[in-house]
Order: structure tokens, then sequence, then C-alpha cells
């Protein structure tokens, strides 16, 4: 009888042990997925949504340095918005800076450790207290990098590097083309493409 319930006591507490042990796993597999999608690294944190209500107006027609007034409204994924404009109207390198409003966000911090974004998420209507940023050639296409600080209705703000911003009801983007071609470089110290002067100046002589 005592063998009996010594066996059966046995068997418990190593299907306890194995039961912890799964558990265990388990909370650190979920961590670990939690972690990883905390960060996005930057070949990763391009523009991925659609922006279908864009409104583009030239503002200064036969002017040589054109000047775009491009229009997000409700529901437009701003930052792929750009990337959209930036093809269709062949700007190469340009400045920009933006007002207006989004619901919902995901901004990006630079961890020059783990050389990685981490996701700065912006939950819910913010105004866009500001938005600038540049576009510039990467292996001869258009790339927008840009950041954004967001206003909270208790009057706190958020910012960051934009990884998606949805407009909401509007975006008002001023944009000015550049002269010059801007030209960027993969960085292998920090995995980034910066703009490198020096291979403009090379393309203009």
């Amino acid at each position: 009888m005592n063998l009996t319930l010594e066996k059966n006591s046995m068997i418990k507490v190593k299907q306890l042990s194995y039961a912890l042990l799964l558990g265990g796993i388990a909370i650190t597999a979920a961590y670990s997925q939690d972690t990883a999608s905390e960060y996005v690294a930057p070949p990763d944190a391009g523009p991925k949504g659609k922006a279908p209500k864009i409104k583009v107006q030239l503002l200064n027609p036969g002017a040589p340095t054109k000047q775009y007034a491009v229009i997000f409204y409700e529901g437009d994924e701003a930052f792929s918005g750009m990337l959209e404009f930036a093809q269709k109207y062949h700007v190469t390198s340009a400045h920009f800076t933006a007002i207006g409003a989004v619901n919902g966000a995901t901004l990006g911090w630079f961890d020059p450790q783990r050389k990685m974004y981490k996701k700065i998420p912006v939950n819910g209507q913010h105004e866009v207290i500001g938005m600038s940023g540049d576009i510039a050639l990467y292996q001869g296409k258009p790339v927008v990098h840009t950041h954004m600080l967001v206003g909270n209705s208790d009057g706190t703000t958020q910012g960051g590097h934009v990884l998606a911003a949805y407009v909401s009801p509007t975006l008002e983007v001023m944009v000015t083309v550049d002269p010059v071609t801007m030209q960027k470089r993969f960085d292998p110290d920090t995995d980034l493409t910066l703009i490198d002067p020096s291979l403009a100046n090379k393309e203009e002589k």
C-alpha cells in the first residue's frame, strides 16, 4: 500500500515538473516573440500601407524649383503615401513639413546597440504638431525619411521616426524639390542608409 502511494506521488511530482518545464518554455518563447515584435530592423521599416485618397497639387508651375502640396485624408497611411508621391512624380530629392492629425501611428526610436528601431505605439486620435523629413535616392530609388511629433488629448507629446501614420481627418504636407539630387549610402556601423553629400557632388561634376 505504502509503495503504491509513494509510486503515485513520484508520478505526480514528475508530471508537475514536466508541466512547469513546458510552461516555462512557453513563457520564454512568448517573451522572446514579444521582445522581437517590439523592434524592427531598418530594412524592414519601410512603408507597407496605402494612401488611396491622396491629392497632389503643384504650387508653382514653371518655376525652376518645384513645390507641391500633398494632402492626405481619412484612413490614408502617410508614410506609404509619401513614397507613392515620390515615385509617381519622379521626385528624387526633396524636403518637407506637415501638420494635421492621425488616428493611430507607430513611431520608432533607434537603438544603436541593437541596430534596430524600438516601436513606439501611438493609439487613438492625436494632433500632428509637426512632421518633417526628406527624400533621397538609394540604389536609384527614392527613399522617404520622416519624423513626427504628436500631441495627446492631455497636451503631452510623443515623437520619433515614422514607421506608420494613419491620417484622420487630414494631413497637409508641403514639399520642396531640391535642385541637387541627394544620394544615400549604406552605413555598416548602423545598418542604416545615410545621406552622403559627397555622392551628390560627384554626380554634379
